[in-house]
């Protein structure tokens, strides 16, 4: 078994300090173990970009060497990583040095000033209130696959949540009947409540009532809501499953994923005047910054129809 570096000791108390003390996701503290794993592998390699020769001291490294590794993931022959995964890397690795400083690792946080490449503006893909409308009716029918479908979609829509949200739902989380609203569990474990509409009150309701228990007799007693055809928690993936097939059925020629349904929430309740902290509050957005990303798309939009209707706009 091979002995652990002093490097890969402080990799660890770091994934210790944001698992336990920020209480972040299992997942996140995951793509934080893979981004330090480049990081540490580069540092640790006999590159040629280096700088100096291989690093087994975390003093020795400088504001050189984290520009070095920025630009050594944007160039390597192998998988080069597109802007968007840099960023996120750097993200992990200035976390990682803040860290050590704090802890009297290191005396300088050398990686604070690096910044990462520009990234191009990507816009959320919505779909049209037609197209969900659309989707949603795919959904429709008695038996107990499709009444958990249409549960499903609905709630994804009606509360622009993630679907790894929907699909950790458990019974217990929906309070329709007394605050017409669904107990969500987001990033770091965060929960917030968020208001249910009728139309997915009703979905939910009859899902709970004439198909959850035939679902539930097929398997193991379990708390989730949502259940696939052998009685266990519908998977992230089985959600994708659900929409793609709903979207065939529909017509739907493009792309629909569950993060459609949550790009669609939020751009129809903007279009419709919702305020920006509002729409925050309710996808659980711990910036504003990340919400304002869909004025944009309501602002095309209000273009598209000004150009359209005025009788000088042209």
């Amino acid at each position: 078994m091979p002995i652990a570096t002093a490097v890969d000791v402080a990799v660890d108390s770091y994934l210790r300090h944001v698992a336990v003390e920020r209480g972040l996701a299992a997942n996140t503290v995951a793509a934080y173990r893979r981004d330090l794993g480049l990081y540490t592998a580069w540092l640790g390699a006999d590159f040629v970009e280096s700088p100096s020769r291989p690093i087994t001291d975390l003093r020795a490294v400088t504001r050189q060497h984290i520009s070095a590794f920025v630009q050594h993931l944007g160039l390597r022959a192998e998988f080069p990583l597109t802007a968007a995964s840099i960023a996120r890397v750097l993200s992990t690795v200035r976390g990682f040095h803040r860290f050590l400083l704090d802890e009297g690792l290191v005396e300088a946080d050398v990686a604070h000033d690096t910044k990462p490449p520009k990234l191009a503006l990507r816009l959320p893909k919505a779909i049209s209130i037609e197209q969900v409308t659309a989707l949603l009716a795919a959904t429709d029918g008695d038996d107990v696959q499709r009444l958990r479908d249409k549960a499903l979609l609905e709630l994804l829509y009606a509360t622009g949540a993630r679907v790894s949200e929907v699909v950790n739902l458990n019974v217990d989380d929906v309070l329709v009947e007394v605050f017409d609203s669904v107990r969500l569990t987001g990033k770091g474990d965060k929960q917030r409540i968020v208001p249910v509409g009728s139309f997915a009150r009703t979905a939910v309701s009859d899902y709970l009532v004439r198909a959850r228990p035939v679902l539930s007799a097929r398997g193991r007693s379990t708390p989730a809501l949502f259940l696939g055809l052998r009685g266990h928690r519908v998977s992230r993936q089985n959600a994708w499953l659900i929409i793609r097939a709903a979207a065939e059925r529909a017509g739907i020629t493009v792309p629909v994923s569950p993060h459609t349904l949550r790009h669609s929430f939020a751009t129809h309740l903007l279009a419709g005047g919702a305020d920006v902290r509002v729409v925050q509050e309710l996808l659980g957005h711990s910036s504003v910054a990340t919400t304002q990303i869909y004025t944009l798309v309501t602002a095309d939009t209000l273009r598209d129809m000004y150009t359209t209707a005025h009788p000088r706009a042209r």
